[in-house]
């Protein structure tokens, strides 16, 4: 880089120097340039701003504050300039290492979100009984043991209660166990209207909650339950409409059976099976191997049901003398880890986008 004397230039031309700076760091095109610009400058030994400083002694004393006010002003000005084009020639070499961007290559695609499986059975449950006739009716989380149990035939001491490995909370409140207590109220708010009452189609969807956790159990599940009061109704029609749910639901021939049990709230009650979709009630894959899913038997528990029972009837205000109903209850969560052969129910609430995409297709 070339360099006029220093000793050329006189003490009121400073501020020319200026112009010198920025001609000579326009010419810099690569890391070597910059330091030899800083060198020329900032040198310690031959740098044009210590020479300047050497020249003091040679300034008028009335002179010397303006000239070395002038050479600290050249000075910060030259800090400055290196460093913007230090910075300059940093962003130009990052720029030559990125690869160059291939315009021929395809867009890459959004990855979109998707219904939870639990959502998407549950919107399906809810579009099929509407389709029956049937409202759906919703109703609080944190329950009274009235409405969650005394209500539905388990008063204080039943050992139907102990059963249920309820969460309870202060105040005699509780984490409902079932979406049953929705149903009470549904009943009891028709009654109380003027002219209220049967018939009564609605099923309730929730979330309910039980000190239970292991690979086919949550603390906090789904359930959606199922009621009908009317005059004349028969376990005949309980039959019918679950075989019309349920083959809407899985597939047109999947069997079903009702099996004798117990609830506290119907009477008489009956567990309900169908054929396992994975073997089609065959108990065997592929004629060979036994079915894990059903243990080789081709059913597969899915819901409990019955008649409701007269005394849970009387207690919401209906007359059980004149109106008969059933109610069923499935949980949520079984239905799609069967539909979509989830075999663990911790994976639906971990929250793993990889699930969401499968269940999608």
């Amino acid at each position: 880089m070339s360099e006029t004397p220093i000793d050329e230039v006189a003490a009121g031309d400073l501020e020319a120097l200026h112009e010198r700076l920025e001609r000579e760091a326009g010419e810099v095109s690569d890391r070597a340039g910059w330091e030899a610009l800083r060198l020329a400058w900032l040198g310690r030994k031959r740098g044009r701003l210590k020479a300047l400083m050497g020249r003091m002694k040679e300034i008028p004393p009335a002179e010397r504050r303006a000239y070395g006010q002038a050479v600290n002003r050249l000075k910060q000005a030259v800090e400055a300039r290196l460093e913007a084009l230090a910075a300059a020639l940093e962003d130009e070499a990052a720029a030559a290492a990125r690869p160059a961007l291939d315009v021929t290559l395809p867009g890459r695609r959004p990855r979109l979100g998707a219904l939870h499986p639990v959502t998407r059975v549950s919107r399906a449950v809810e579009a099929i009984f509407t389709e029956l006739g049937y409202s759906v009716a919703e109703g609080p989380e944190i329950e009274d043991e009235e409405h969650n149990f005394t209500l539905l035939n388990m008063p204080p001491g039943h050992p139907a209660r102990d059963t249920q490995d309820t969460l309870f909370l202060d105040g005699g409140l509780l984490l409902r166990t079932h979406t049953s207590p929705v149903q009470i109220r549904t009943m009891r708010a028709r009654i109380e209207q003027q002219g209220g009452g049967p018939p009564i189609r609605v099923i309730c969807p929730g979330r309910v909650y039980r000190n239970d956790n292991d690979l086919r159990h949550s603390p906090m599940f789904h359930q959606v339950e199922g009621l009908a009061v009317a005059e004349g109704i028969t376990l005949g029609d309980l039959k019918g409409t679950l075989e019309a749910f349920v083959k809407r639901l899985f597939r047109p021939d999947t069997g079903v059976r009702l099996r004798p049990s117990y609830f506290p709230f119907t009477e008489p009650s009956a567990e309900v099976d169908i054929t396992c979709p994975f073997c089609a009630g065959s108990g065997e894959i592929d004629g060979a191997a036994a079915c894990g899913t059903c243990s080789a038997t081709g059913w597969i528990e899915i819901l409990g049901s019955g008649m409701v029972d007269p005394r849970v009837l009387a207690a919401c205000g209906v007359d059980p003398s004149r109106y008969s109903g059933f109610a069923f209850g499935l949980g949520l969560d079984r239905v799609a880890m069967i539909r979509y052969g989830i075999p663990n129910i911790r994976l639906l609430f971990d929250n793993d986008e990889r699930l969401l995409r499968q269940v999608r297709g």
